[in-house]
Order: C-alpha cells, then structure tokens, then sequence
C-alpha cells in the first residue's frame, strides 16, 4: 500500500527484456534504497513492483507482461525520469489517499494550461473508469495522489502546485504522452457491494 507521495525522482537505468513476456528494470533511486531488501515493494510511476536486487543506490524488478500490456512502463527507456515510493508503514503519514499501485489503465495528457505558480493539466479518462472519478476525488496520475478539479465523460483535470512540477515527472509530460492511472479503490468497492446486494435488481 502507498500514499501517492513520491519520494524521488528516480532514473531508469536499464531495460533488459528477460525473454518471453516480461522485462527487467534497473531504477536508480538513492532515497529509496537506502533501506530496500529483496522484496520490498516500490510504485514506479504508481506501479508496485517487488524489488530482485539492489546494488548501491540501483534496485532492479521483473516487469511481468500483464503489467507491460496495462501500463505505460512499456515505453520507459534508459534516462527517463521516474517518480518512486517506497511502501508505507503503519506509522506513515497518509498524506495522499490510499495507494494499491495496482494500475486501471492508461490515460494521456490531452492539454496544460500555465499560469503564474501552477499548472491546470487535463487528461484523457479511459472509458471504463470514468465512473469511478468525481470532483473533488482523489485519483493516482503516475504514482502522484492528486485532487480531481473537474470531470468529463471522458476526460478530467488537476492543479499542479509547483512542488508536484518540480518533483515528479508531471512537470515534463507533454500533450500526448502516456500516463498511469488508479482510481480511487474505495469507489470499486462499493460498486462491487452494491451490486451483490439481493435487492440490487428491484431498485
């Protein structure tokens, strides 16, 4: 489980395909290494991957194909930016909301509007999720807890202050780059309860 406060801005140091349907994925990140063990969990552009190995402040992970074919991890090549969040602990700050890592889909950043100390960014909401965001909701945008401005039936925005601009890798996407998304997991969960009430149908 996270919170949706990155950490660092990490690097990708290497992307070594391990034959087959997976990948793994060298990361350097000084602030979360500095206590990782093999498998520990750290969101990678809000994707939980478990941690293989660390060697100084570089830690790899396997990237299965399912996690591949439903995240933007696919397209990160050598040099990008990443944003990294080490798993929280029972005594941790929740300064975000409650983070699976576990990616919904993939979204795109459709415009950005500047002003003077903050950005207004809007993304491109996958059909299937859009259910899921309300305004004034919390959503996961690449591992970053962010507060839902406005919503459409197939879009929504954030407000980025500048810390967020400066700190994660929001602050460099471009129209038309890809972005992870995770909705809210207590809205799946009471979609999924309601709908398994005995009454659900006569309503």
């Amino acid at each position: 489980m996270f919170t949706g406060i990155v950490e660092e801005l990490g690097e990708v140091v290497r992307v070594t395909g391990t034959g087959g349907d997976s990948s793994l994925f060298a990361l350097r990140g000084p602030v979360v290494t500095a206590d990782a063990r093999h498998g520990d969990s750290i969101a990678v552009n809000g994707v939980c991957l478990t941690v293989v190995d660390v060697d100084g402040d570089v830690f790899t992970a396997d990237v299965m194909g399912e996690t591949l074919r439903r995240s933007a991890l696919g397209a990160l090549r050598p040099g990008d930016p990443v944003n990294l969040e080490r798993a929280a602990t029972l005594g941790s700050r929740l300064g975000g909301h409650l983070v699976q890592g576990h990616v919904d889909g993939v979204g795109e950043v459709l415009a950005r509007e500047p002003a003077e100390q903050w950005e207004t960014v809007r993304f491109r909401l996958p059909d299937a999720l859009s259910r899921y965001v309300v305004e004034k909701g919390s959503i996961t945008v690449d591992g970053v807890s962010l507060t839902v401005a406005a919503v459409g039936p197939d879009w929504f925005t954030v407000g980025l202050i500048p810390t967020t601009l400066k700190l994660t890798t929001l602050g460099a996407r471009g129209v038309g780059d890809p972005v992870n998304l995770e909705v809210d997991v207590l809205a799946k969960y009471v979609e999924r309860l309601l709908g398994a009430r005995p009454d659900a149908g006569e309503r």
